[in-house]
């Protein structure tokens, strides 16, 4: 719509009276929002959803680009729909998320006081994600079902010392929200939501949030849960932390879940790229993150130079009898060596790691730093504007910094955080995920002790060479990458950390399935 080639596009909705118009775009045809909203539904208005593209004009008048009409009669309700909707009158199209959710109506189970479990239909569920359907719809990994009870204790949002909070509940890309519960700090939804799993590696993140009249959000907590951690039946509260889940929050969550999946389907999922989550905040540079990352670069550094450096201690005889030890070993390994020995030597390394963890309790502590400093913990500071009389050509050079220090910043991070998984996958941080590596080394080992070199790598290379040929809307991939992006680095283990529920004296119950 611009004379440079490029638009400024901003997209309006309007559903009966309610409306929310986005942020635009500078200078672009690809424009990615990544935007949030709400619009209230109600039974006496109509249920077209109506959308608007428009360039932004400085000077003059709005150009109008495109529009489009969504009938939210025909969607399902409590489910997240991926729509990508061709714009009328105009070119192009628009991708966004849309869920019917968070309403007070029979759709969803609301009072759990009277609700009684068919034991039948979990049996026929669990059935169906049994072994013997282990290749039916590969894409259908398991089932989650996840009860809402109530909230306690959260932070009072509003100037009476009270809030207006509603729980949303988000599987990747899926998302779901219980109703808003008026002038209160303990709130009761009795809420149950279900979810289809894709990935077994997959967080349910679990957020509340104040309601506000002015169609605004304040956030009063959130929490992460990996689904591999999950005890079926369990009635338990959570702590909520802050929305960088690094430090405790105020308030706590009970919650109860049920997950039902295919081991099969779900080592097969590993081995296959993740699905890529739409709403993600934009990252940005930012000092304390850079030295964070430098940091966790460093250790990895030093732990390498460690081992070089024993390496030549042995090549210059500092400890003799050292040295002769390793000398023997690598005549006897060098002359008896064979390839399938290799994964031997992994696999020694797993089980030696297995009973160390055993030992100190790793499956139910988290080995992580306690004293984790964010020293940017206000997420507001990043959104305010720059001053008015600063110059356009400093920002323009100021942001071309930034945007190469978040380069590096970024780099940094997946160097370390590819470091930190190798690491936690042999240190049995996440059980699944190392015994599939257990199960796939022992199979490696049988394969290379039966089959010569030749006839592996030609059956690896026929397999790369005709996947385009015989899928080819097939993406492609590395398996090993693909396997290391669901173990958890440090980082992301500090985020799944539990804190103890602070109620106020308040006695914890708990309900185990029999």
């Amino acid at each position: 719509m611009d004379d440079n080639g490029f638009s400024d596009p901003y997209v309006k909705f309007q559903l009966g009276k309610e409306k929310y118009r986005s942020k635009f775009k500078s200078k672009t045809l690809n424009p990615k929002w990544l935007e949030q909203f709400d619009l209230r539904m109600y039974d006496d208005q109509t249920s077209q959803l109506e959308m608007t593209v428009f360039d932004h004009d400085v000077t003059g008048k709005d150009d109008f680009m495109g529009r489009a009409v969504i009938d939210l009669a025909k969607l399902e309700r409590e489910a997240t729909h991926t729509i990508c909707q061709n714009l009328e009158d105009g070119a192009g199209m628009v991708r966004l998320l849309l869920t019917i959710s968070g309403t007070a109506g029979s759709e969803t189970i609301t009072d759990l006081a009277n609700y009684t479990p068919n034991p039948r239909e979990r049996e026929e569920r669990v059935r169906n994600y049994g072994l013997l359907k282990s290749f039916n719809n590969i894409k259908d990994v398991g089932w989650l079902q996840v009860k809402v009870f109530k909230a306690q204790g959260l932070r009072a949002a509003d100037f009476g010392g009270q809030s207006d909070p509603f729980c949303v509940l988000e599987l990747v890309n899926s998302r779901l929200q219980t109703h808003t519960e008026y002038k209160t700090l303990n709130p009761q939804w009795n809420k149950i939501f279900t979810f289809n799993v894709k990935d077994i590696h997959s967080m349910l993140e679990v957020s509340v949030w104040d309601e506000d009249r002015d169609k605004k959000v304040e956030f009063l907590g959130k929490l992460s849960i990996p689904l591999l951690r999950i005890k079926n039946g369990e009635r338990r509260w959570y702590a909520l932390k802050d929305k960088k889940l690094i430090h405790r929050g105020k308030g706590a969550v009970l919650l109860e879940m049920d997950l039902i999946f295919n081991h099969t389907k779900s080592a097969v999922r590993t081995v296959n790229p993740r699905e890529e989550k739409y709403m993600q905040p934009e990252q940005k540079f930012k000092i304390s993150i850079m030295k964070r990352n430098i940091d966790r670069v460093s250790q990895i550094i030093s732990s390498m130079m460690e081992g070089g450096r024993f390496l030549q201690s042995c090549f210059n005889w500092e400890s003799t009898p050292r040295s002769i030890t390793a000398f023997i070993v690598y005549l006897v390994v060098v002359w008896n060596f064979e390839l399938y020995m290799l994964p031997i030597t992994l696999l020694i390394v797993f089980l030696k790691n297995l009973v160390i963890a055993q030992i100190l309790g790793a499956f139910k502590k988290e080995q992580v730093e306690d004293d984790y400093v964010d020293e940017d913990d206000d997420d507001d500071d990043d959104d305010k504007e720059k001053k008015k009389e600063e110059k356009k050509s400093f920002k323009e050079k100021l942001q071309a910094i930034q945007e190469v220090c978040l380069q590096v910043q970024q780099g940094m991070d997946m160097v370390a955080s590819l470091g930190e998984k190798v690491k936690n996958t042999f240190n049995w941080t996440v059980p699944w995920l190392s015994g599939l590596a257990v199960i796939i080394l022992a199979v490696g080992t049988i394969v290379l002790y039966l089959l010569p070199l030749r006839l592996l790598l030609l059956a690896w290379g026929i397999n790369k060479f005709t996947k385009k040929l015989r899928k080819p809307n097939a993406i492609s991939n590395n398996e090993l990458l693909d396997y290391l992006s669901r173990v958890p680095s440090d980082s992301e283990l500090l985020q799944y950390r539990e804190y103890r529920p602070d109620l106020g004296g308040t006695t914890i119950s708990k309900k185990k399935r029999q």
